[in-house]
């Protein structure tokens, strides 16, 4: 069965919300909402094929473009590779040009509407920043707290809690602590043994690659309404995390960096072609920051990760 290459788009207005498109009753998945965009055609390149597609469905002329992340999806009738960029710039009003109903919708609201399956990855492509904080471990907890705080205020919307010390009732009481500096404006990922689940509802969970190895066969371990990820440095791990359900990775390291000197970094050719087969957003991780995000993004990484390169005290 040939697969079949579609260019799609996560259009945003000038207040950061998408555009998105219910399918006709009668299409493949019809009903459903989804990305606009449509077939590449055999002569054409991706930028070109979403161009055209955009003008002929939406009435719009694409500005400014990079690209997102590539989702390869199996349905029982059809195999599909969906090549997803984000259009930040666009001139014309769009309309369903060809009777389509469209929805501007916020991000957060993205995950209220039903998407067919292959789209679930974009949905969380578009919900998530390209820029993952993780917190310092050699910091006293008042200083913590103040980096996270002023991280937040910065305009940073991840951030992951590392625990590089155990998981002990410090960690607890500072999680606690963190929640409440990210409600409502950025989205925290917790570190811990699987007991503790339940106990910080709004938080995310970000699990060890040890955790991946011992725990992707039992599935996901949180709902779909909270975000799961993971710490992956190869392609056996990025497929545990494909086999747990998790919303998104980490790769590294891409370059060598102070925290793990003795550990091989992956390069950028290596990480790309890791991301190649990876239908999720990555977020690349090691020696990067936001000075390499253009080159992330065109390895088809949702980002960067990082430590040093984040924290607003560094």
């Amino acid at each position: 069965m040939k697969r079949v290459h579609v260019a799609a788009a996560v259009i945003r207005d000038g207040s950061g919300n998408i555009l998105i498109a219910r399918r006709a009753d009668s299409q493949h998945q019809g009903g459903l909402w989804e990305f606009p965009g449509g077939k590449v055609e055999a002569d054409e390149s991706v930028e070109a094929a979403l161009s055209r597609e955009l003008h002929e469905e939406l009435g719009i002329v694409v500005g400014a473009a990079r690209p997102l992340i590539k989702v390869r999806h199996d349905y029982p009738d059809k195999q599909v590779l969906l090549d997803v960029w984000e259009v930040s710039t666009f001139t014309g009003e769009p309309h369903g040009a060809e009777g389509q109903p469209l929805a501007w919708v916020s991000a957060r609201d993205l995950s209220s509407y039903e998407f067919p399956a292959a789209n679930q990855p974009i949905v969380a492509a578009a919900r998530l920043s390209s820029q993952y904080l993780i917190t310092p471990e050699d910091l006293e907890t008042p200083a913590l707290l103040r980096g996270i705080q002023k991280a937040v205020a910065g305009g940073i919307k991840l951030i992951q809690l590392r625990a590089p010390n155990g998981y002990d009732p410090q960690y607890r009481d500072l999680a606690v602590d963190a929640v409440g500096l990210c409600a409502g404006k950025a989205q925290l990922m917790i570190k811990g043994p699987f007991e503790w689940l339940g106990d910080f509802p709004s938080a995310g969970w970000h699990i060890t690659s040890a955790q991946l190895r011992k725990y992707a066969a039992a599935g996901r371990p949180l709902p779909a309404s909270l975000w799961l990820a993971a710490s992956c440095h190869n392609a056996e791990e990025l497929a545990l995390a494909e086999q747990m359900g998790v919303d998104f990775v980490t790769l590294s390291p891409v370059q060598p960096t102070l925290t793990h000197p003795d550990a091989q970094p992956l390069g950028w050719e290596q990480a790309s072609s890791l991301i190649d087969g990876f239908s999720k957003p990555v977020f690349l991780l090691g020696g990067v920051g936001p000075a390499e995000l253009q080159k992330a993004w065109a390895a088809g990484a949702q980002g960067v990760a990082g430590i040093r390169a984040f924290w607003p005290d560094s």
